[in-house]
């Protein structure tokens, strides 16, 4: 029998001591007349952030926000390493045939992404689908414990999130992610197919189709002109590639270097995530309570700051478990697929659909990375209409339809 226990935050008051020493100590670099942005975070903002984490910003406040959430922790373990302490989030919907969702966050988000969704996709309604919701904070992240061996790949953090949901009593469940979420999700569909039963993503790294493996897409590519959406689309995948990926060739080769000044520098930290809360989104109005919230989660994390850059090198060398392996055809798993204009890959519809079986696209005129954040309005519509009655996912996973009565049972 598996320990199930519920979970609060309590960062003690001595870290809280010692990160207001460390902002008090900070040494600023000096900027360039009319740096802007594409030199990386503001001198002004940085100051204005740092300042108002010292003198203004409330972490216990937000903790005690953080705790009216049902957190839970367990131990999980995947084959060859040691059973870790995982921490996450389980809102569990009214209705007994809800369909069971896994959330899967990125970097540098963490579980508190679900938040703005949760109480809409698990409410009762009789015209929508209804949600359990689980929400991990990845092992290496949030309030989840560190890994202490190399080469945990992505087939294992698939491990951790399938073995959670099973857990919990969950044999067949559908899932949601951006980001690593993207990768996570992928390889549980593509390692258990029978228990993973549809997808929804909101990255789509994908491949342009070719005739060997997607002859009917690849005509329909090669005789179809990009839009202005895809050129557009194109021109944002290119931006990234070329000026804002920068931190994953750092992160993905070299991450105890760089883990050095993220986990003794607060502002290192504040300014490595507030230049991707800026650049990932589409002029999202980030408050300044939200960033030291986001930044704070890394910086009073359970395995530190720098744990979390590891899997951009354990990702990258493994050699079972390619990142590649990803973007590729995996069957089998009803797909969703939800583009956003500020993504960080933006590609042609063609493309995406030799991911998997796509049953449910939506194409939105705005929106970034952290959709679930910024658009979470869309994710909730699109998983109400992915496995909605007319919806291609509906009924996919058996006895779960999401609706309450005779219906959840057939």
């Amino acid at each position: 029998m598996v320990d199930i226990e519920k979970y609060q935050i309590e960062v003690p008051d001595d870290q809280l001591e010692s990160l207001s020493q460390k902002l008090a100590l900070t040494s600023f670099p000096d900027e360039l007349d009319e740096a802007g942005w594409d030199y990386g975070a503001p001198l002004a903002d940085i100051k204005r952030l740092t300042n108002y984490w010292r003198d203004g910003f409330n972490w216990k406040q937000e903790e005690r926000k953080l705790n009216e959430l049902p957190q839970f922790q367990t131990k999980i373990q995947a084959e060859g390493f040691d059973p870790l302490s995982i921490h996450f989030l389980h809102q569990k919907s009214e209705v007994k045939g809800a369909i069971p969702l896994l959330f899967v966050h990125g970097w540098p988000g963490s579980f508190i992404e679900v938040t703005k969704v949760l109480s809409a996709l698990t409410q009762s309604n009789s015209s929508s689908p209804s949600f359990h919701v689980v929400a991990p904070s990845l092992p290496n992240f949030g309030f989840s414990e560190g890994i202490k061996k190399r080469n945990f790949d992505l087939g294992k953090y698939a491990e951790i999130c399938h073995k959670l949901m099973l857990t919990l009593g969950y044999k067949q469940y559908a899932t949601q992610g951006g980001d690593w979420g993207f990768y996570i999700t992928r390889f549980i569909g593509l390692l258990y197919p029978n228990s993973c039963r549809a997808s929804h993503i909101n990255m789509v790294r994908a491949n342009p189709p070719s005739f060997l493996s997607n002859p009917l897409l690849a005509l329909q590519h090669t005789f179809s002109p990009y839009s202005t959406r895809d050129k557009k689309g194109l021109a944002r995948t290119d931006w990234f590639a070329q000026e804002g990926s920068g931190y994953k060739l750092l992160q993905r080769t070299k991450p105890q270097t760089i883990g050095y000044a993220l986990a003794d520098s607060p502002i290192a930290l504040l300014a490595w995530i507030y230049e991707k809360l800026h650049d990932w989104t589409d002029n999202y109005p980030w408050t300044d309570d939200e960033i030291l919230t986001w930044v704070s989660i890394y910086w009073f994390s359970t395995a530190g700051p720098a744990a979390s850059c590891r899997i951009y090198y354990e990702s990258m060398h493994s050699k079972d478990m390619a990142r590649t392996k990803a973007s590729g055809w995996i069957g089998n798993v009803k797909l969703g697929l939800a583009y956003f204009p500020r993504e960080l890959s933006v590609v042609p519809k063609s493309w995406g659909r030799t991911l998997g079986p796509v049953c449910y696209e939506s194409d939105n005129a705005s929106g970034g990375h952290f959709a679930a954040w910024e658009k979470p309005e869309v994710i909730v519509k699109d998983l109400r209409e992915m496995f909605g009655r007319k919806g291609g996912a509906y009924g996919v996973i058996k006895g779960k339809r999401g609706f309450a009565g005779t219906e959840a049972r057939l």
